[in-house]
C-alpha cells in the first residue's frame, strides 16, 4: 500500500515538474537570475537541474498532503496500541 501512495505522490510531482521546468525556463534565462543581488555562478545545466528538483519537491509536498487529508477518519483515528495497553480514550479497532 505504501508503494501506491508513494507513486500517487511521486508521479504527479515529476510530471507537473517536467511542465513547470519547461515553462518558467522558456521565459527565464538562467545565467540572469540572482540570489541575494548576487549573480548565480552555477551552469545553465546546473540551474536547470536545481530547478526541476525544487520544483519536483514543492510538487511532491503538494500531492503528500492532499494524500494525507484524503484519508478517511477511520484509518486517522485508529489506536496504534494494542488492546493490553490501550488508554481508555483509545478507539478500538
Amino acid at each position: 500500500m505504501w508503494n501506491q501512495k508513494l507513486m500517487w505522490i511521486a508521479w504527479p510531482a515529476f510530471l507537473s515538474a517536467c511542465v513547470l521546468e519547461l515553462v518558467v525556463f522558456a521565459m527565464v534565462d538562467p545565467q540572469d537570475l540572482h540570489w541575494f543581488g548576487q549573480p548565480l555562478a552555477w551552469s545553465r545545466q546546473g540551474i536547470y537541474t536545481m530547478g526541476f528538483f525544487v520544483f519536483w519537491a514543492i510538487g511532491a509536498v503538494s500531492n503528500g498532503l492532499t494524500v494525507l487529508l484524503g484519508k478517511p477518519p477511520a484509518e486517522v483515528n485508529v489506536c496504534p496500541f494494542t488492546p493490553g495497553e490501550r488508554p481508555d480514550r483509545c478507539p478500538q479497532q
